[in-house]
């Protein structure tokens, strides 16, 4: 994919190591794109998700750079984009974890909202001719006003993550409106993958499942087991993404399946492929709860499928296996470590974060 000039389109990402991050970049660059993505600076490397791209020779240093700088500091994101120039901003990072919002909402609300902030300062001081997308979420719906939820549905948020996300929202649609900039928001439903982090409950629970099976964790604690919620799968979000971007005018849409499953219906069907009854291995622990539950997200993506063209293509069950096959090779190679004598340590001890 070219630009007017013949040259490839540039895309900035941030969040470029999380689990969308990797998923965009992999659609980007299969696309024509030279793909530039923020990283900040840290004692460890935290890029495992987009390790098996950036080590391709024929990509590294040729159509994908990383750059260092912070959603917090908005001379650094006006830096990056200043050197790259890009057709296309993505804003995926975040603190995205619901539970940790609770125990950090200030650092949340930076990244979350403050951060949003600094990217669409610096795109409109830069007078570049950029096109924005706004990683919103669900979770802003919070106590649901109607089922399913679309885009005219009013949000109540239910937590520090939810609220930083809804003024996100709301930055991004008074940019679009006051000052022309083509910036769309993708209100996107749970979506999961095999590179979820591991304290998000599908995960936690895959990682979980697949470890008991083999005989590695005996217990998994979990909060709230009949929340609802509508899981897609990563890979089929982040195209949705990306077609906002070419649309021929921006706007706001919702991203779902359109079908809604409890924790307990996941827990059936992980536990299920490893013919395993949960109910003998996970316990409830009120430390898990959250201070203020969110009891049914379910999404109307009519507009998106009608205007974008797109409908997802993993179905649920379909998604659990894949994450349930790739959890077990995982606790496969654990398996082998300990029979070799060296010592393994579990995703989150058996007690992990909130899921």
């Amino acid at each position: 994919m070219s630009t007017a000039g013949g040259k490839p389109k540039k895309a900035f990402l941030t969040g470029i190591t999380g689990q969308d991050g990797s998923y965009l970049t992999e659609l980007l660059l299969s696309k024509g794109y030279e793909v530039h993505g923020l990283i900040r600076r840290s004692s460890t490397f935290s890029t495992d998700r987009i390790e098996h791209i950036y080590q391709d020779p024929h990509i590294q240093g040729t159509r994908l750079f990383l750059h260092y700088a912070d959603l917090t500091d908005g001379h650094s994101i006006a830096r990056v984009l200043e050197q790259v120039k890009p057709d296309e901003v993505y804003n995926l990072g975040a603190q995205s974890h619901v539970g940790v919002s609770f125990i950090n909402p200030v650092y949340t609300a930076q990244t979350v909202a403050m951060g949003t902030l600094n990217v669409l300062e610096a795109i409109r001081n830069s007078r570049l001719p950029v096109r924005y997308y706004q990683a919103s979420s669900s979770e802003m719906y919070g106590k649901v006003k109607e089922t399913p939820q679309n885009e005219k549905t009013p949000f109540h948020p239910r937590s520090p993550y939810s609220c930083a996300k809804v003024y996100a929202f709301w930055q991004t649609v008074n940019y679009r409106e006051a000052y022309g900039l083509f910036a769309c928001n993708g209100i996107l439903f749970n979506h999961e993958s095999p590179r979820r982090g591991e304290t998000f409950v599908t995960r936690k629970i895959t990682r979980a499942a697949t470890r008991i099976k083999l005989g590695l964790q005996e217990k998994l604690y979990l909060g709230n087991l009949d929340a609802k919620r509508d899981w897609g799968f990563a890979g089929d979000y982040v195209r949705a993404m990306w077609l906002m971007l070419q649309q021929d005018q921006p706007g706001d849409y919702v991203i779902s399946t359109g079908e809604a499953h409890s924790i307990r219906e996941f827990l059936d069907e992980v536990f299920g492929l490893l013919q395993l009854d949960w109910k003998q291995y996970v316990a409830q622990d009120p430390r898990y709860l959250r201070p203020a539950e969110v009891d049914l997200l379910l999404g109307d993506s009519t507009y998106a499928r009608t205007r974008l063209n797109w409908k997802p293509e993993v179905g649920f069950k379909q998604l659990v296996k894949m994450m349930v096959d790739a959890d077990m090779e995982i606790a496969r190679r654990e398996e082998t470590l300990k029979k070799a004598g060296h010592a393994v340590r579990g995703p989150e001890m058996e007690r992990g974060a909130k899921g």
